[in-house]
């Protein structure tokens, strides 16, 4: 979701482990939940039978290293709360540990406007104007109309919380995903042209000709290191795992029930993302896949063929509602986890001030004016795709960093308290943890490097701009902790 991602809250990783016990099926169930987000849809569809590749290596070499470190620190220090923020500064110490949290709270202020966009888009479908969906100032307005209702449902406290992003989730992303699988093969079935088979010949990264046939690539020809630039923000649409983590000390077993809970949800996760993505492959044409509107243009193709035009209006609807579902779901997570770093001593009081439902009112607040702010670049980018994919390149390299730190976080708590009890430890000893985190680490490390990459895909108009804006970004929210830090010591006794 990137990871997005995304539509469980890692507050997840916050409550105290109870004495419930759950299976595998369920602990499958909300991991891929966790996991599928609509938005990463037309992101993947843009690669198109290349997709498979992608999502292969993200699924291999991200999410279930991610998910296998996370799961020993969650059951590790399940009791304690604090998820990241709990496992870094146990490894290493409390500040650097405010680093790794400050970077996961970040990363959804800057994932927030993306995800916003995405609904914005559908709204217009909504209002029978799509064309408004490539309009930056109509997105700007609705994704910032949207956050702040998100949060005002927010303030209202975990039980409605609760019931919104459920069933938001349920109706606003599995059905449509379902709806888009159905009509893909109605589509196919029925004899309609396959759009993958009219790529446009100058994508030859993504289609070749053979004796003047023009023919879709299943493995991508990598001609420039900015070909594979979308790996980065593939790999994000797996991230979040790590919310759910605490979840295996709950099983009976959880040594050989949990690798068993993560394959099948990751398996289950690549097939309804994967066949969500190629269902737009095979129905809109190339040209008119966009990052914040291809779904919604798919439904309408399809609809408006069928003479059932009215049904993209109830789609976008559902598109909206699950949007909105998933902003509320995670607007309570990763500022759960900046609460407990303010209790902690790591941030000015006035952020730890909680409203009558018991909701942290003023990091809500603060964060909203920075979502804000965020949404501006809507009004300034013409290519409202570009402003989408700039915000999804700064989400992942800030993220990407504290998975880095939780996979060094491992390693080092394995290797200096080795007696600790985890309810599941990655198998094969400390060569087992090395392999592991190691191969997680060297594949968030190369996705880092890729979002400072512009990409083909995309009419980058200008590689200063975009490389000064993620490094520019990057470097902002990093140096934030640190002064954040050097000013509440001075303030400490």
């Amino acid at each position: 979701m990137q990871s997005t991602n995304q539509s469980t809250s890692s507050s997840t990783t916050n409550t105290q482990q109870g004495s419930a016990k759950i299976t595998v099926v369920q602990l499958t169930l909300m991991m891929t939940a966790v996991v599928i987000s609509f938005r990463g849809v037309p992101l993947m569809s843009q690669e198109e039978l290349t997709m498979f590749v992608y999502i292969i290596f993200a699924a291999v070499f991200f999410l279930i290293p991610a998910a296998m470190v996370s799961a020993e620190l969650g059951t590790a220090y399940a009791e304690q709360g604090g998820g990241v923020y709990t496992w870094v500064k146990e490894a290493f110490n409390k500040r650097v540990g405010f680093i790794a949290v400050f970077l996961q709270w970040s990363q959804n202020i800057v994932w927030y406007p993306t995800t916003l966009a995405f609904g914005a888009a559908a709204v217009a479908y909504v209002i029978d104007k799509p064309e408004l969906a490539t309009d930056g100032k109509f997105i700007g307005c609705f994704a910032i109309l949207i956050y702040w209702l998100s949060t005002f449902v927010n303030l209202k406290g975990t039980a409605i919380i609760s019931k919104a992003s459920s069933s938001g989730f349920l109706y606003g992303t599995i059905v449509p995903l379902l709806v888009l699988i159905v009509i893909a093969i109605v589509w196919a079935v029925n004899g309609n042209p396959l759009a993958f088979n009219s790529i446009p010949t100058d994508q030859t990264e993504i289609v070749k000709v053979v004796n003047g046939i023009t023919e879709p690539r299943y493995i991508p020809k990598l001609t420039s290191i900015g070909n594979v630039v979308f790996l980065s923000t593939i790999i994000l649409l797996f991230s979040g795992i790590e919310a759910l983590a605490v979840h295996a000390s709950q099983l009976d077993n959880p040594k050989k029930q949990y690798p068993k809970a993560m394959l099948f949800a990751s398996v289950l996760s690549f097939l309804i993302l994967a066949l969500g993505a190629l269902s737009v492959s095979i129905i809109l044409p190339y040209e008119k896949i966009t990052l914040q509107a291809g779904v919604m243009e798919t439904f309408n193709l399809v609809f408006e063929h069928y003479n059932v035009g009215w049904l993209t209006n109830v789609m976008a609807v559902l598109v909206v509602l699950g949007c909105s579902s998933c902003i509320i779901s995670w607007l309570s997570g990763p500022s759960t986890a900046l609460l407990w770093t303010a209790r902690d001593g790591q941030l000015p009081k006035f952020l730890t001030v909680l409203n009558k439902n018991g909701i942290q009112q003023n990091i809500l607040l603060v964060q909203g004016a920075i979502v804000t702010i965020l949404c501006g670049l809507y009004f300034i980018i013409p290519d409202v795709s570009v402003a989408f994919f700039l915000l999804s390149a700064l989400t992942g390299a800030l993220y990407l960093i504290m998975y880095m730190l939780m996979y060094l976080s491992c390693i080092k708590l394995r290797r200096e308290k080795p007696d600790m009890p985890r309810p599941f430890k990655i198998p094969g000893g400390l060569l087992g943890l090395r392999l592991f985190a190691g191969i997680g680490f060297l594949a968030v490390a190369l996705a880092f490097i890729l979002c400072f990459i512009p990409p083909t895909q995309l009419p980058i108009n200008s590689p200063t701009v975009y490389v000064a804006f993620i490094t520019g970004g990057t470097t902002l929210f990093l140096i934030i902790p640190f002064v954040i830090t050097k000013i509440m010591d001075k303030k400490q006794p």
